[in-house]
């Protein structure tokens, strides 16, 4: 629009300019009087003269010489002349003696050229004066018009759906779509049924009118939804969940409506909603109470949902990660009759992921995707493609000729513990504290059997808040903690500080996110898995959360003062037991403690491996130039589980 608009001023601009360029050409007019006129004549000064024809109006051109003494002064102070210069003239004449005819014939007899033209001399000065006004007030009223049936346009179509159909079939098919099997055999009745609805109305069965796709961001909600439009070979909506929602009154219920409308008119199709949440949460939360319009967009859904025939052809595909805010009516047999879950993927869906990726980009021979797999866990399908992506970045950063193991693994731990920050530069004293605190939870997790192995320990700043860390890659796929691992965990966390105050009598702000989680951890030890012998198998407290942004902002104070002081105690006394312990085994095995600090500020970077050698008493043989591990991904993996990250600046736990 906006463009459109400067075009058209553009053009209005460069026809008033050329108009008034064509004007100032024109030569200089010299108005004379009657009787200048005849005595000009006489002077036989007059070049041509030219007749109006039914006009006293006569031009012409005359010859102005300064130095004749018929020319007026005035002319010649009028144009500045100081040489002769021919002219162009205008003077009336008066019916009588000298009229036309008897012009005509002193003009003969002079032999001086004439013509008479028709009458259109009036018209020309009207045009020449007016049509600048007459063009701008085109352009300007031209505009006004068009924005006025826009702004009707626009209010006729507010209430329109802008859900986006794909005219083209969609490119994207099961063949693209992997660690999610469970959920492809689930969405193939669907597809099935679109491809030959007969099949089932025959036998009277009638396939689900919604499918809700839940789970963690980045499983392939959304790619699995495209793949079934592909796989369907039918029309495909595409519309978010707060594409409904607007500031004005009764827009998104009307965008319901008018979605639906489609959908019917193109059946059979795959009506998706991304992001439902958005739209679908439970009612009655919202400032606005019953009468919100979230709420009057979700009672459209339901009502629009429930209207729907059975075989009307339409199917509703919805995708949430968050499936406990979402109002129950929403959920009912009836309307999202079957809710698929996709879960992160396990070793084997992450090989295949990889698989997928890894088509467009030139492999190194030596690549091994299974280990690549193994040695990601908890890594959803966009993290893997995003650490496909990286690594092949990084080979073409190096000028290499095709991706190499290396990368991955440089990619691999920049997308999951953050990019290296080589440039952060610590001073000796700090560089050497960090040395010790990431040895601290270093040893502490090699002695305790409970803990996951090691797989890197460095003292390079990563990330936003990572001064350094101890990563851990857990052995395998694994569902639930025991006590005794978080107990091992606890240990780990709070060896950091336990190491700098042995070390250097004193400790400092770089474990405030070790008691953090700490802290948190064996809370939830007492209030919500029963892990306390003193305060018995149960759960203390119910979590509130905020209905739009759906995180915990109270927890409810179900029980006494008194058991809220028996819980704090209990929470105090698993900390200091996980104190005592990261304290015993830092006493005991302080030599090693210190040869993993000396190695730490000599390479800066240590792998699992060369922390078993020094625990074994031998130094590490490399040169202080490599940082990163030469094979670090043999280790298997956990699936849901964060790998339990030690660090001075910002530490992941499992949170379990």
């Amino acid at each position: 629009m906006f463009k459109s608009i400067i075009i058209w001023v553009l053009i209005a601009f460069t026809v008033v300019m050329a108009l008034q360029i064509y004007l100032k050409k024109q030569k200089p007019t010299l108005k004379i009087q009657t009787s200048d006129f005849i005595r000009q004549i006489e002077n036989t000064n007059i070049i041509s003269v030219a007749f109006t024809s039914g006009s006293i109006v006569v031009k012409g051109e005359i010859n102005v010489n300064p130095k004749d003494p018929s020319i007026k002064p005035e002319w010649i102070e009028q144009f500045k002349l100081k040489s002769p210069k021919k002219m162009m003239f205008t003077t009336t004449i008066v019916d009588g003696a000298d009229s036309q005819a008897e012009l005509a014939k002193k003009l003969d007899a002079l032999n001086i050229n004439y013509e008479t033209l028709p009458s259109n001399d009036f018209w020309k000065m009207i045009i020449s004066s007016f049509l600048p006004i007459i063009l701008i007030v085109l352009v300007i009223g031209f505009f006004i018009n068009r924005q006025m049936k826009r702004g009707m346009g626009m209010a006729m179509t507010f209430g329109k759906s802008r859900a986006k159909k794909n005219k083209d079939k969609s490119e994207i098919t099961f063949k693209d779509v992997a660690g999610c099997d469970e959920a492809k055999e689930e969405v193939t009745e669907i597809i099935d049924y679109l491809k030959d609805p007969k099949k089932f109305e025959k036998l009277g069965g009638k396939i689900p009118r919604g499918v809700m796709l839940m789970g963690q961001p980045g499983t392939g909600k959304t790619l699995l939804a495209k793949a079934v439009a592909g796989e369907a070979d039918v029309p495909f909506f595409s519309i978010s969940g707060s594409d409904f929602v607007e500031m004005f009154v009764g827009v998104g219920a009307s965008r319901v409506r008018d979605l639906f409308e489609q959908g019917k008119h193109n059946a059979p199709c795959i009506i998706f909603v991304d992001e439902i949440d958005a739209v679908g949460r439970l009612r009655g939360a919202g400032l606005g109470g019953g009468h919100d319009e979230r709420e009057q967009t979700l009672n459209a859904l339901l009502v629009e949902m429930d209207g729907f025939n059975a075989n009307d052809g339409v199917i509703i595909v919805a995708a949430t990660n968050r499936p406990d805010v979402l109002d129950p009516a929403l959920l009912r047999p009836g309307r999202f009759d079957r809710q698929i879950v996709i879960d992160m993927p396990d070793q084997k869906g992450r090989e295949e992921i990889l698989n997928i990726h890894v088509r467009k980009i030139k492999l190194h021979e030596k690549v091994d995707l299974s280990r690549i797999a193994r040695g990601t866990p908890g890594f959803s399908g966009a993290e893997l493609a995003n650490l496909v992506n990286e690594a092949a970045l990084m080979a073409a950063r190096n000028d290499k000729e095709n991706v190499e193991h290396e990368f991955f693994e440089e990619a691999r731990d920049k997308v999951r513990f953050g990019r290296e920050r080589k440039s952060r530069k610590m001073d000796e004293k700090d560089k050497r504290r960090t040395a010790w605190h990431e040895a601290g939870h270093a040893l502490v997790t090699v002695m305790i059997p409970e803990c996951e192995p090691i797989h890197k320990v460095t003292i390079i700043p990563r990330g936003i808040a990572y001064l350094g860390a101890t990563m851990q890659l857990p052995e395998k796929d694994k569902y639930h903690y025991t006590k005794n691992e978080f107990k091992a965990q606890l240990a780990t966390f709070m060896a950091g500080r336990i190491a700098e105050k042995l070390v250097f009598d004193d400790v400092s702000s770089g474990a405030s996110s070790d008691i953090k989680y700490a802290t948190e951890i064996a809370r939830k030890m007492v209030c919500e898995w029963g892990m306390s012998d003193s305060m018995g198998p149960l759960a203390y407290g119910s979590r509130e959360e905020h209905i739009f942004l759906g995180k915990e902002i109270d927890r409810h104070k179900d029980y006494s003062e008194e058991t809220a002081r028996n819980i704090d105690q209990e929470i105090r006394n698993i900390i200091d037991e996980a104190e005592a312990k990261a304290t015993q085994i830092l006493t005991e095995h302080r030599d090693k403690l210190d040869a993993i600090g000396e190695a730490l500020m000599k390479y800066e970077v240590i792998d699992g491996d060369e922390v078993d050698i020094i625990m074994k008493g031998d130094e590490i043989t490399r040169e202080v130039e490599i940082e990163a591990p030469k094979d670090v991904l043999d280790t298997s993996d956990t699936e849901e589980s964060k790998a339990a990250d030690k660090d001075t600046g910002d530490i992941q736990s499992d949170d379990k």
